[in-house]
């Protein structure tokens, strides 16, 4: 699919460059990895001995902050050159971190029920229909386990341009269909790839529908009074740009157990 070469052609090309998107764990970071992962208060005291999925998490952050809180730690991205910030920093630290090139989208390689934890910073905006996606990573995740989740807010990708009067033009419909038309506005998009706007409906109810109960909801605050117009913190101030879910699986159902086999056909243990 179109979507998934020219995505992980530009995600190979920001690895590559530099990009503050592939910051990788700092040593202050690493003494309190909870604390960097989780300013909210939504995973448990300790991670040590469970196995934590990062979906569509590489680069070398948040799979080496779960690995030095003693975690079992799987990073799934689609680009090369992300998953090699993974191998080379838990490499260096002394953690052993499985990597997977693969797309969100299929997960096919892994196991049903075979995740306590799935972390997933913004990313869902690269793929045309959240759906399968929550499917995914309802099959993958334990009865109760937790899925964290952060997405781009619909009408932060609606904005088209600013007016004379410095204003924030909704220029894109919200039930606009395909692939994001380039805009003037670039705040909060990333050079190269193709994204989707997904519908509160589509990510919010998406969940409940998917085996999910949301436990919390944030919005994280990006408004800056001190900087000028031109800075994203002023666009904070009147468009948010992204939506932090915490999310439960629940108690899965007889015909739910009895789907939980794996590609090969064969049943899995729980």
């Amino acid at each position: 699919m179109e979507h998934l070469s020219v995505n992980q052609r530009a995600w190979n090309s920001l690895a590559d460059s530099g990009s503050l998107f592939a910051r990788t764990a700092t040593d202050e970071e690493c003494r309190t990895p909870l604390k960097s992962l989780d300013g909210r208060g939504w995973l448990p005291d300790s991670v040590a001995g469970l196995r934590v999925l990062c979906l569509a998490a590489g680069g070398g952050w948040q799979s080496i902050l779960y690995a030095a809180a003693g975690a079992i730690v799987t990073v799934v991205d689609l680009s090369d050159s992300m998953l090699e910030l993974d191998l080379r920093e838990s490499r260096r630290r002394g953690y052993h971190v499985q990597t997977i090139r693969t797309s969100m989208e299929d997960l096919s390689m892994l196991g049903a029920e075979s995740f306590d934890i799935v972390h997933q910073p913004v990313s869902t905006c690269y793929v045309p229909d959240v759906q399968p996606v929550y499917r995914e990573i309802a099959r993958v995740l334990r009865d109760h386990g937790l899925y964290i989740s952060q997405h781009k807010q619909p009408v932060s990708l609606q904005v088209s341009h600013r007016n004379e009067r410095q204003q924030f033009v909704i220029g894109l419909e919200y039930y606009h269909q395909g692939p994001l038309p380039s805009m003037t506005d670039k705040a909060y998009r990333e050079e190269g790839t193709t994204e989707y706007l997904h519908r509160l409906e589509d990510l919010v109810g998406g969940l409940c529908t998917s085996g999910f109960v949301i436990e919390d909801l944030r919005e994280p605050r990006r408004a800056d009074y001190t900087v000028d117009v031109a800075h994203f913190g002023y666009r904070g101030r009147f468009i948010p740009p992204y939506l932090r879910i915490k999310a439960r699986r629940q108690t899965r159902t007889t015909d739910e157990h009895s789907a939980a086999v794996s590609p090969a056909g064969l049943w899995l243990p729980r």
